[in-house]
């Protein structure tokens, strides 16, 4: 590309963002008109009380249950989705010690 091409701000450029990535982005002349929007809630919606630390359950869990947890949660913040056929893989990393569990969070995470 030789030149510096500009953007256009008219409607044809708004069409052009995805909307998932930018949900304020107006597709239409009018903004979308729904109830989230405009800040109201419906009737039936409410907010769910916060927990009781005196009602959960005494059970700790297993290394290996645990482990999983762990893993599934450093995939989900690498933005990294499991495939169907990696859950085999999962199960057999989890059944290692913590020290090598350690280190596959590491590397998943890129942390030192």
């Amino acid at each position: 590309m030789t030149r510096i091409q500009a953007f256009t701000t008219d409607t044809a450029a708004f069409e052009d963002l995805d909307p998932y990535r930018f949900p304020a982005a107006r597709i239409d002349d009018l903004p979308e008109q729904t109830p989230a929007a405009l800040g109201v809630t419906d009737l039936d919606d409410y907010l769910l009380p916060a927990p009781d630390p005196a009602s959960r359950l005494s059970t700790p869990l297993e290394p290996a249950d645990r482990r999983r947890l762990e893993l599934h949660a450093a995939l989900t913040t690498a933005g990294i989705a499991p495939l169907p056929g990696d859950l085999d893989a999962i199960k057999a990393l989890c059944q290692l010690d913590d020290t090598t569990h350690a280190a596959v969070r590491r590397w998943i995470n890129h942390t030192m």
